[in-house]
């Protein structure tokens, strides 16, 4: 078992009832393909609001301020990655710009989709972010045996 948890900040970008997801490129297999929330790691030394603002801007190039990004969801995971996870759930219905694709080695699409109409083809991880979000359960876990 991994000896830390990561944190994860995850975006529900949503607009006119459909949420915003990508398409991941990715060395590993089980992840390759799938559909996610724009997300991303807290770095050293970083607020999760600043880290949610940040993810924004590189991923999907819009600008989100910080009194625009509502908590919506704590997601406690284990086994979706190397190390267990922490995921803050983030809902925005403003932001600046126009979602587009900076990283497309790591993304091979923007697409949105219907609140009620998710791809099956999602992340797990994701999936049960977004089942909390809209369930408005304040906090969830995944992958954990009781």
């Amino acid at each position: 078992m991994a000896d830390r948890h990561l944190i994860d900040v995850h975006l529900v970008l949503v607009r006119d009832g459909e949420v915003l997801l990508s398409r991941r490129r990715d060395s590993d297999p089980r992840f390759d393909g799938l559909w996610h929330l724009p997300s991303g790691k807290l770095d050293a030394g970083e607020s999760v609001l600043a880290a949610a603002s940040r993810e924004a801007a590189e991923e999907i190039g819009v600008v989100i301020e910080a009194g625009d990004l509502r908590h919506v969801h704590t997601l406690h995971a284990n086994g979706s990655g190397v190390e267990p996870r922490l995921g803050l759930f983030f809902e925005v219905r403003r932001w600046g710009g126009e979602p587009v694709n900076l990283e497309p080695a790591k993304c091979s699409a923007l697409r949105w989709f219907g609140l009620d109409a998710l791809p099956g083809d999602i992340i797990t991880y994701s999936a049960a972010g977004i089942t909390g979000y809209l369930a408005g359960e304040s906090f969830g876990l995944l992958g954990w045996t009781p």
